[in-house]
């Protein structure tokens, strides 16, 4: 973003955690922000230059599966077919790599339809492909990492934000095995990424992660640590392996470097904050 010009963004989603930051992000970089209310109709009757399309569900997917259609797809089409824009970049999820052999952006991926917990990979997947498929210039995909920052909320179903609210009230009961690791990206990294891809992004689909691992363990070690907290492992813990990120397109085109993620601005409380926590991958 450093001594980029400035241009007109859209933010479709700008309630959620990362749409609201990139809002605030972009604006103290000098671009024009335009955040719609949801169902704004004005959203097909005018410019909206550059759209970051941050709408989506994130825990309560199971309980909603229409609602995640409708946010991961049905607006996405509508605003494909008929929005002005000149770019659009649709947050995606490393989650879509859930029992793929690869986690490379053009791997063949693998979903199970019968599978109700497929449903949030298969509407995100539905949206990739219509991004691909829809003819029009300048629509990407970014494949959003376990997102983690300041002031995360436990409600999003994000194991970071649960653990973190644990420590604070002096006691983390951990369900899943403490060799279970996973990728995370502080969202700091989010904020200057996603608008360099945006602009001027060379790839159909990046990948958006650190491209390391952190253990649960690390985790709680870290947390007990700051906080002083007790830790209790559950006896019937599952180990929850994904497999590591493929992080190759995004350091070779941009030659980003990761923030640290076990970061002591995890625990600070941020009032800008809302209750839609957009974008934050599900469990």
């Amino acid at each position: 973003m450093t001594g980029a010009p400035p241009s007109t963004f859209t933010v479709l989603g700008a309630t959620g955690y990362i749409g609201s930051r990139l809002v605030a992000h972009l604006q103290a970089h000098g671009h024009t922000v335009w955040a719609p209310a949801r169902g704004d109709a004005e959203v097909f009757t005018r410019p909206l230059g550059h759209v970051m399309y941050c709408v989506g569900l994130t825990a309560d997917f199971r309980t909603r599966p229409f609602d995640t259609v409708d946010a991961h797809v049905g607006l996405l089409a509508e605003v494909l077919r008929r929005a002005q824009f000149e770019s659009l970049l649709y947050l995606s999820s490393t989650r879509v790599y859930m029992g793929a052999a690869d986690t490379h952006e053009d791997a063949p991926l693998a979903v199970l339809p019968g599978d109700a917990s497929y449903l949030y990979n298969l509407t995100k997947l539905t949206g990739e492909s219509l991004c691909h498929a829809c003819g029009r210039p300048g629509v990407r995909v970014v494949r959003l990492s376990n997102v983690v920052g300041p002031g995360m909320d436990a409600a999003s179903g994000n194991l970071v934000a649960d653990l973190v609210g644990q420590a604070r009230a002096g006691r983390i009961v951990l369900r899943s095995d403490p060799q279970s690791a996973k990728d995370y990206v502080h969202v700091d990294d989010l904020l200057d990424w996603l608008p360099r891809i945006a602009l001027a992004g060379r790839a159909a689909t990046y990948n958006v992660a650190s491209g390391r691992q952190t253990l649960h363990a690390q985790w709680l070690a870290w947390l007990q640590a700051r906080t002083g907290c007790t830790v209790e492992v559950d006896a019937q813990a599952p180990l929850q392996a994904f497999p590591p990120i493929n992080v190759q397109r995004l350091r070779g085109e941009w030659g980003v470097a990761p923030r640290a993620v076990l970061a002591d601005d995890l625990l600070l409380n941020d009032a800008s904050v809302v209750t839609d926590p957009v974008g934050v991958t599900p469990p």
